[in-house]
């Protein structure tokens, strides 16, 4: 073998570790390499400066965890070798000294010391952000009922027609997170059933540039966002619903959609992996902007649950907004589930994603999850919480 491809094989160990290189670790590694190469103004000697200082900054990072990794394995091995040494020789001593007088004693196996087997590292729970309190948003009419959509399942099935009440939400950190798997369209009673919540979390997803003009932008275009929809089973295309939905929504994005959708698909392998999800092509890809101000929400729901978008796969949501932002809630809450007369129900615990600029997130479109209101005392457009949401189909 070449130096090189030594030197690419003890790479690749490494980097399929995760206590030396995390998935989330690669994906920021990703994220600063493209921003590093997408910046205007910069020539190609500034460019390779910034990846070096990347590079270095990545090699000390992973010799260090590597040598404390190779430092324990060693250190075990040493501590199990003098224990087996010190069994070996205990069993021969025992061996030589005269057994007792009494001849049913003879034949007994002396005691050896058990092998100290290493534990495994627990995982951390995910943390429990503060939210901050909401007041529930009043509907500008007489609040109408939802219509019977599985998309919809703000209702306890127990009683139809009678708004949920959610039990009391857990801390996040209080329950393991299992990784959800993907699921190929399938009958209903093939559901799975139960939903844990799960998701992948990026941060400084887009280049300073690409988010100053995709802010500009939407900003320039306040006239022709519309009112949010909800999926109807009875109509051909989407209702207005302000019991369930309250927002406003772009649907033309211009360029920023291809930038966006690019970035995307960089770091999709690294965030199926790590959702659990198989690869999977892509047939379509549903894209739009959601302006949330004062008072707007999204209840409880999926984004798949119904017919007419069964072929939705993956969910992102992508924040960005005034920093320091002017509004408060706006949570994404992501719910363990589970199946309950044929619809999916909250188990009371879920986890919190508070919106911070520049940050995208990924989930599985079956996820049950909601938007928590919005409270913008300005009422100010350029206040809002901005979203560029949308779905990979398959």
């Amino acid at each position: 073998m070449t130096s090189k491809q030594i030197l690419d094989s003890f790479s690749e160990t490494l980097l399929a570790d995760e206590r030396i290189f995390s998935t989330q670790e690669r994906l920021l590694v990703v994220t600063l390499l493209e921003h590093a190469r997408s910046a205007r103004g910069a020539n190609r000697e500034t460019r390779e400066a910034v990846i070096s200082v990347i590079a270095s900054a990545v090699g000390e990072m992973a010799a260090q965890r590597a040598f404390a990794v190779l430092g324990r394995n060693i250190v075990e091995r040493i501590v199990e070798d003098h224990e087996l040494s010190f069994a070996e020789s205990t069993a021969g001593r025992t061996a030589e000294v005269p057994g007792p007088k009494d001849p049913r004693a003879r034949g007994k196996d002396p005691q050896t010391p058990s092998r100290k087997q290493p534990h495994p590292a627990d995982p951390q729970a995910p943390g429990d952000p503060q939210t901050p309190g909401g007041k529930q948003p009043q509907p500008p009419t007489k609040p109408m009922q939802a219509p019977d959509d599985p998309q919809l399942p703000g209702r306890d099935p127990q009683t139809p027609g009678a708004k949920s009440a959610l039990k009391e939400p857990q801390s996040p950190g209080q329950g393991q997170t299992t990784a959800v798997g993907s699921h190929p369209r399938v009958t209903v009673v093939e559901r799975p059933e139960s939903l844990p919540a799960n998701c992948v979390v990026l941060d400084e997803f887009l280049a300073p540039q690409e988010l100053e003009e995709l802010t500009g932008f939407t900003l320039g275009h306040e006239a022709d966002f519309q009112t949010s929809e909800v999926i109807s089973p009875t109509e051909e295309h989407g209702i207005v619903n302000y019991e369930h939905r309250r927002s406003r929504v772009l649907m033309d994005l211009g360029k920023h959609e291809r930038v966006i959708l690019d970035r995307i698909k960089r770091v999709l392998p690294q965030v199926l992996e790590q959702l659990g999800m198989e690869e999977f092509a892509i047939e379509d890809v549903e894209v739009e902007i959601t302006a949330s101000n004062d008072g707007d929400f999204f209840h409880f729901h999926s984004d798949n649950s119904s017919r007419k978008v069964r072929s939705r796969h993956l969910t992102f949501v992508y924040f960005f907004h005034r920093d320091p932002r002017h509004f408060d809630g706006g949570e994404l809450r992501i719910h363990d589930a589970r199946l309950e007369a044929g619809v999916y129900v909250s188990e009371g615990s879920y986890q919190t994603i508070v919106p911070q600029p520049n940050q995208i997130v990924f989930f599985p479109c079956e996820l049950m999850h909601e938007i928590t209101p919005v409270e913008c005392p300005s009422q100010l457009f350029s206040d809002s919480r901005f979203t560029v949401n949308g779905w990979l189909c398959r």
